[in-house]
Formats: C-alpha cells, sequence, structure tokens
C-alpha cells in the first residue's frame, strides 16, 4: 500500500533549504531553515538565526548541515552560497539564546550546495561544497583529544576540478572507501584519503552539465554493486546507471530511466519511507530554480517517492500541485526526519514556495 501523507504548513519564509535538528538540546527535534528555527514538536514558535543575504528571489544559503564545530555540545550550522564565495559556520549560541555569530570556515568560489560526508570514516563527518568552477576540497574537522571540535578546518584538495555542476560520494570501487563522483567520472579513495592519490576513472560521464547534488552511490537492484542515481537539477529526467563489472575488472553503467516527464530533482534521499526495511528514492522538483528560465519551471509541482519492483522504479506521489494553484517543491536541500517519534520518516519541505512537513501517516 502506498504511504499517506499529511501536509502541514510552518511559514511562508522562501529559504530553499531546511533540517530536522535539536537546536536545544532538549530532546525534541526542531526544523532549522535558513534565518530561523522553529521549536519542535509543533514548530510553531519560531526563533532568529540571524540575517541572511538576499539576492533577487535567492537567499545566500543552500545547505543546513548541523555538526557541533566549537564542541560545547549543541548543535552549529554549516551553509554556503552561489554569491558569497564562502563555506559558513553560524555558531550555536547554546542554553543563554540569543543571535548566532556567523563566520567563514573558509573562502571559496560559487557553492551550488553542500554536503557531509565521513570520508575517512572516523564517525565525524567531512564538510564538502560543491563549487563547479573550483576545486574538489574536503574540509575536515580539527577535534582535540575528547573528540570535540575545535572551531577549526583543515582543507584538503583532491581534485584540481573543475569539479561541474553535480558531486556524489559513496564506494564505487568495492573497497570498502568513499569514494567521489564529479559529472565526467569518479574519484577512487586512496587507504589513506589525506596523505594517499585520488585515481581518477572516466568510465563513468553524464551527457548532460547540471547534475544533482547528491548522486546517490548505491545498489538498486541488490547485486551487490553500487549503481549511481542521478536528478537532472535543471533540465528534465531523473535516471540510474548501473555499474556492471566484469571478470577481468573491466567496468561499464548502462543508463536507465527513472521519471524522464519532470524536471529541477535536484536534491535526492535514498531512505526507507514506507517500513518495509527496503530503501526507496525520495525527491521533488525544485520550484523555480533558474527563477523561471530553466526547462520545466512552468510545469506543475511534484513530490514522490520511488520504489524498487525487482525490475524498474515505481512512483508514488508524495503531493502534487498545478502551477496556477500554490506551487510546491524541496528546495535545494530537504531533510527526512521522524519528528514525533512514530517510527516514520516524515520529509520537510522549504521552498521559495514556503516551508512545509509532510508527516508520514503509515
Amino acid at each position: 500500500m502506498p504511504v499517506k501523507f499529511r501536509k502541514v504548513w510552518i511559514a511562508d519564509e522562501r529559504f530553499e533549504t531546511a533540517a530536522a535538528i535539536d537546536v536545544n538540546n532538549d530532546g525534541v527535534l526542531d526544523i532549522v531553515s535558513g534565518g530561523y528555527w522553529y521549536e519542535g514538536p509543533d514548530f510553531r514558535n519560531k526563533h532568529s538565526i540571524c540575517p541572511v543575504a538576499a539576492y533577487g528571489e535567492y537567499f545566500d544559503d543552500f545547505s543546513t548541515i548541523a555538526l557541533d564545530v566549537n564542541g560545547n555540545g549543541y548543535p552549529d550550522i554549516i551553509t554556503g552560497g552561489w554569491w558569497g564565495n564562502a563555506l559558513r559556520v553560524r555558531e550555536n549560541p547554546g542554553p543563554g539564546g540569543g543571535e548566532w555569530r556567523e563566520y567563514v570556515i573558509a573562502e571559496t568560489s560559487n557553492i551550488e550546495t553542500t554536503r557531509a560526508w565521513d570520508v575517512d570514516g572516523d564517525g565525524v563527518p567531512e564538510i564538502v561544497p560543491n563549487t563547479p568552477s573550483g576545486p574538489l576540497t574536503v574540509y575536515k574537522l580539527l577535534t582535540d583529544a575528547q573528540g570535540c571540535g575545535t572551531g577549526r578546518f583543515t582543507a584538503h584538495q583532491i581534485h584540481p576540478g573543475p569539479q561541474g555542476h553535480g558531486l556524489g560520494c559513496g564506494d564505487i570501487a568495492g573497497h570498502g572507501r568513499m569514494d567521489f563522483v564529479l559529472g565526467n567520472g569518479w574519484l577512487e579513495a586512496p587507504a589513506d584519503p589525506w596523505q594517499g592519490e585520488w585515481i581518477f576513472h572516466d568510465d563513468f560521464t553524464l551527457d548532460f552539465w547540471d547534475a544533482s547534488v547528491p548522486m546517490l552511490v548505491v545498489d538498486v537492484n541488490g547485486d551487490g554493486v553500487n549503481d549511481i542515481i542521478v536528478g537532472h537539477a535543471h533540465g528534465y529526467g531523473l535516471e540510474w546507471y548501473e555499474q556492471q563489472v566484469n571478470t577481468a575488472g573491466g567496468r561499464r553503467w548502462v543508463k536507465h530511466p527513472i521519471d524522464p516527464h519532470y524536471s529541477q530533482y535536484h536534491d535526492l534521499h535514498w531512505a526507507d519511507i514506507d517500513g518495509d526495511g527496503q530503501p526507496e528514492l525520495v525527491t521533488g522538483k525544485r520550484h523555480r530554480a533558474h527563477c523561471g528560465n530553466d526547462p520545466g519551471e512552468w510545469d506543475d509541482g511534484n513530490i514522490a517517492y520511488f520504489k524498487w519492483n525487482g525490475e524498474s522504479f515505481s512512483k508514488i506521489i508524495i503531493d502534487f500541485a498545478r502551477i496556477e494553484d500554490r506551487p510546491l517543491g524541496v528546495g535545494i536541500y530537504f531533510d527526512l526526519a521522524d519528528l514525533r517519534g512514530a517510527g516514520r520518516l516524515d520529509l520537510i519541505a522549504p521552498g521559495k514556495d514556503g516551508l512545509y512537513v509532510y508527516y508520514n501517516e503509515g
């Protein structure tokens, strides 16, 4: 049976990124989106974080990554955007409350969006911005002897770039390490990601420029080899690329369509949304990704999950809206979390159409 969802309006703010984070350490998940956080469990109490620079329809805020950067036990927020050319921390003031201090981790080129992956397997995620015109640089939080954040990061450039639009991370080579995926190839991780040499492979190449962030590295068909799922962030299409490895170790990629009929699949999640023990692909349209100038910008809104049926993906609609009615989307960085302790993943959907929660009713 398809999962039923109940849609709840949270705010009319137009930030395109949001995440479920326990901001005040009370054991209840809150929602952080742009310049505000919304106190759980009902998200009706709205708190200011800090001003966020606006550029036309956009805000310079394309991720909401929780990480205790300074080691005080409270989650800080890591973000960055296209115009600021910088990776930034918004420092949680802790139990005293008040405005969050914002400071720069690193000067970068334009940031499409940022993700967090545990590249070296030490249990602490690294910060990886997708900078299309710049190198692939991984930022590692420095910790003290107790494993607490020190507020400082080291930068590790692993590919001179340019990266291009789109970024993924996962075990492609089958060696248990975190490789990186770009639009024109993939980088094989050495045993020591900070000292060893990353090997570039060009056997995986997309025929379009606008790959999603992330590109998912997952085993779609259960053959023990990871495949790649890619959305077109600024055009039509959602596809998976089947990895096939022959007995001699040769590798090839076979392209399979998932949904060619919708555009602007910018953010993707791979999670068990229906509780059957198997992950599904969860995604949706990013409304007005390029302010009306992308293919499909004026198509109807679409949020869905895609279930692997053993041969292909079946699409199950979470929400749909005609463009002449109130549009909907999932922004550039949405989240899945069990907001009520019900044992089911709910969906937090930000975007230029407002901030919403879709409660998973099973």
